[in-house]
């Protein structure tokens, strides 16, 4: 199969389409012809080295953790998808680093697949897997937030952001967002309160007795600045101080948890209207489109997702 692999850590330049094996898949496993997958700011994180903590990888990897497609094979222990079902999902990410979704066939675990919305096409639905269950884990999992409480969300225009804005809407909570002005438009049409540019204001100076604080800058500090002294503030890029968590607000990081149980309630939630999938720009799947894909993710401050169109055919 066609795929797009880096061969040693560095920059776009790096990314290169080749032939590989086809995954074999296990027992509880299915094999999904890529339609469509997604960047996310991980994937340049990791192309660039700076996974290598969790995740070293023997070379060549195949990067990507966001999929959406046609199921052409299932394992022996499968029982809730057959082949032919259209699906999308977070796959694990392995540790022989060659099962990345920048290919033209990937192996997801049962549990982590949920059946792509009719509604939703293939690049809607690659778009929602990773931003969306961490907006949605973050949010309604671990902050737990309640109708009529106070929610603050930095960098309301990334991915995550656009999810969690939308998400915390839904639960009914009044959301204040950090974003460049040219981006405050689309975020009061997804339902932001109140839209503060962080460019020209400080959020100390205009917010205050915040309930809740989601943390995707590692601007730890400010958050707490804001909150009540029963607040929570969960960040998912940084690592919180020993001194930040013994202040009053309970502080703490998430990393993601790939679920499809709960991937398939954000796939219903599109598809009623109460979280519009945005995406800012689509890629071609070729060598040129991951590495335009990788720079635009990694060098401007785009409103929305970018998809790769993959398109195999199933």
């Amino acid at each position: 199969m066609k795929a797009v692999i880096i061969n040693q850590y560095g920059g776009p330049e790096e990314l290169q389409m080749t032939t590989i094996d086809r995954p074999q898949i296990a027992d509880d496993e299915v094999l999904v012809a890529v339609k469509a997958t997604s960047i996310n700011p991980i994937d340049w994180k990791a192309r660039q080295g700076l996974l290598k903590g969790m995740f070293d990888w023997q070379m060549p990897v195949v990067l990507g953790w966001d999929v959406a497609g046609t199921i052409v094979a299932v394992g022996a222990a499968v029982t809730q998808f057959k082949v032919g079902d259209d699906v999308f999902a977070r796959p694990d990410i392995y540790e022989d680093g060659l099962r990345g979704t920048y290919a033209e066939y990937a192996a997801v675990k049962e549990d982590k697949l949920a059946l792509k919305p009719a509604e939703l096409t293939f690049q809607q639905a690659a778009a929602l897997p990773l931003a969306g269950l961490t907006a949605y884990q973050v949010v309604h999992d671990q902050l737990k937030l309640q109708a009529g409480e106070k929610i603050l969300i930095q960098a309301g225009a990334g991915g995550v952001g656009l999810n969690a804005i939308q998400i915390a809407k839904y639960l009914g909570a009044e959301v204040a967002t950090t974003a460049s002005a040219n981006h405050h438009d689309l975020l009061k049409r997804i339902g932001a309160d109140h839209i503060i540019d962080y460019h020209t204001t400080a959020i100390q100076d205009v917010l205050k007795d915040y309930d809740a604080v989601f943390d995707t800058i590692d601007a730890i500090d400010d958050g707490l600045a804001i909150l009540k002294p029963n607040g929570r503030l969960v960040t998912i890029d940084g690592q919180p101080t020993e001194a930040q968590k013994s202040v009053g607000p309970a502080v703490s990081s998430w990393w993601l948890q790939p679920n499809g149980r709960e991937l398939a309630i954000l796939g219903q939630l599109a598809v009623e209207g109460h979280l519009q999938v945005i995406i800012d720009q689509v890629f071609p799947f070729s060598t040129e489109g991951l590495q335009a894909a990788h720079r635009y993710s990694e060098n401007s401050h785009s409103a929305g997702k970018l998809v790769i169109d993959v398109g195999t055919e199933a």
